[in-house]
Formats: C-alpha cells, structure tokens, sequence
C-alpha cells in the first residue's frame, strides 16, 4: 500500500513542480535561467572529509568517510534533466555513502544549454580514470539519478572503446534513457506522473544534444550494448515517466542475455529513493547497503 508521505510527494510536485516544465516556454525559461550552487553543503563539509578539483575544466567533489581510508567508492551523478544543478536530495544520499564507508566522486557536468553531453562524457571518463588509480573498479560503483542515472549507464557503455575496466556495479534511478522520449507507452505514463512533462522535456533534451542525432547510445543508453556490463540495479516508480523505458531496458537486456534487478515501487514517484517517504527511505537503505557491502 502506498504510504500517505508518498501520496501527499505526489500531490504537492503536481501544484508546485509539475507547471514549471509543461509548456516550451516554461521550458526554455528554466533554461534560461542562472544554474544553482554546486558547492557540498555546510553540514556535509563538516561530517565527511571534502576536497574539491578540477578536471577538464569542471569541478569534482570527493565526499570521503571522515578518519578511515574507504575501501570502497562511487561516482554519483546527479540528475536535473541535463539543465538543473545538484540538489539537497542529492547530497544527502551522498552523505549517507560516505557514513556506511564509501568514497564519492561528485563530477559537476557542464549543463545544458551552456554545455552538451560531448564535454561530459570527457570530465566523467577524466574522473573514473583518476579513480581508478586509487581504487580497484570491482570496488566501485557508478551511481545517478534521472539524467546522471542515463548518463551513468552511458558512461558504462563507452568504457571498453576508452580501454578502461567496468565498474563494479551500477546503480540507476529513474534513469532518463531515451532522449526521443518516443516510447509509445510515455503518454500514458504522463497521466500518473505528478512532477515531469513530456512537453518541457522535448525541448532540453535537444540542448543537451548540441545538435548531435538524440538515438546516439551516449543520449540514449537504451540504444546502447547491454552486455559486458557490470551488474546493474534500476528503482523506478510506478507514477513516473522513466517506467516504459526502464521495462523496455529490461525487455532487451533479457533478450541479450542480462539480467538487471529492477525495483518497481508501487505508488513511487520519479527518484523516489530521494524522497522524505517511507518507501523513499526504505530504497535508500538498500542502495547504501549495496554500494558500501
């Protein structure tokens, strides 16, 4: 049964956060708009050791266990539909890895309409090759949400054509996976979804493209090899957008011979494992335990 914290989520980003992207206009006006603080909150910098660097022109936050060496790591990549800054959500998983033990990378990706996935997918690869060097890929986890959870799965395609190991496990949630947005199940699913539209999400996809065809696997990882990965778990909502494409992801993975473990939360929205619910904080747990085990 869906918790009454998860119902009344869904009743508040349908008032609040749903309008803020259902038309082109409002879409192109979030665009427009000056991107937030990257910066690792007050109350993280305190908890957990943080540095901060540069890597091909983009910052990379490390979030590392405070007093003890992490046998373990993550690179988490925060979603915001390729044009909104790491969030409060975001850190707070991200404080929560580094509490059960884990080292995080935090690459701040360029985003749209600035910047196009060409110059992520540089940093990101930059960022998982300097991790390398400290931590053996069997230990670590690629990790993201929404676009970053797209972006993740991206990442992973291209590591063998970059001569670069697989990580050890990714972890996706609400992966955005298809830039198309051309699933015929998607207007369907529009009709339960309280926070994304369709309508405003056909407009920055393409800024985020840069021009570049959107089925290119690096846009649309659904495109992309599904085997030769790592084992990969996907959390999903059942009133979200990025259901059709999560269980067309599963349907050819299966047909290739993979089998990723999918979490359908029944009355979950997008992201859900970020969400103050408890169904939210149940899927957190879980990730955690999976990335620091």
């Amino acid at each position: 049964m869906t918790s009454r914290q998860m119902r009344a989520v869904r009743m508040f980003l349908r008032l609040a956060y749903q309008p803020r992207m259902n038309t082109a206009g409002r879409a192109h006006a979030r665009m427009a708009e000056p991107k937030g603080s990257s910066r690792p909150p007050a109350a993280v910098r305190r908890r957990h050791e943080v540095s901060t660097r540069r890597v091909e022109g983009f910052d990379c936050h490390t979030v590392a266990p405070r007093g003890r060496r992490a046998e373990r790591a993550a690179v988490y990549l925060h979603g915001g539909a390729y044009i909104s800054e790491i969030a409060r959500q975001h850190w707070t998983l991200i404080s929560r890895l580094a509490d059960a033990g884990v080292r995080v990378e935090v690459p701040i990706y360029g985003l749209a309409p600035q910047h196009t996935y060409r110059e992520a997918y540089r940093f990101l690869t930059a960022v998982y090759t300097q991790l390398l060097a400290d931590v053996d890929p069997s230990a670590v986890t690629v990790a993201g949400d929404s676009a970053g959870g797209g972006l993740a799965l991206g990442l992973a395609q291209t590591l063998g054509a970059a001569g670069l190991p697989q990580p050890g496990r990714l972890v996706l949630l609400s992966p955005w996976l298809d830039l198309t947005l051309s699933n015929p199940e998607l207007p369907a699913a529009q009709a339960r979804d309280p926070w994304l539209s369709l309508v405003g999400l056909r407009e920055v996809g393409p800024a985020w493209a840069g021009g570049d065809d959107p089925t290119d696997p690096r846009l649309s990882p659904l495109n992309g090899p599904l085997t030769g990965l790592g084992p990969m778990d996907v959390y999903v909502g059942t009133h979200e957008l990025c259901l059709p494409d999560v269980l067309l992801l599963q349907q050819r993975a299966a047909r290739a011979g993979a089998s990723p473990q999918v979490t359908i939360c029944d009355g979950a929205v997008h992201v859900y494992p970020l969400v103050p619910a408890p169904e939210g904080r149940s899927a957190a747990k879980e990730i955690v335990r999976t990335i620091s085990g």
